[in-house]
């Protein structure tokens, strides 16, 4: 097999990926189908979560205590 149409079969494959993964999203829009990817769910901003400001301070004092930090 050529180089050239090596690169003809990869071009064609990604097309044809890229057209199904278009396709794919505009099915989930409408819920026709299910989505193979679940949607996300934040939960930002309370307290016991890593990026919350309570939950950043409770590490920040705890790391204090045990003298990670130098406090």
């Amino acid at each position: 097999m050529s180089v050239s149409r090596k690169i003809g079969i990869v071009f064609v494959t990604a097309i044809v990926g890229l057209g199904g993964l278009h396709l794919a999203e505009r099915l989930t829009a409408t819920s026709l189908v299910p989505s193979f990817v679940p949607t996300a769910e934040a939960r930002v901003g309370r307290p016991l979560t890593p990026v919350s400001v309570a939950g950043v301070a409770r590490r920040t004092v705890r790391r204090c205590a045990v003298g990670v930090y130098r406090c």
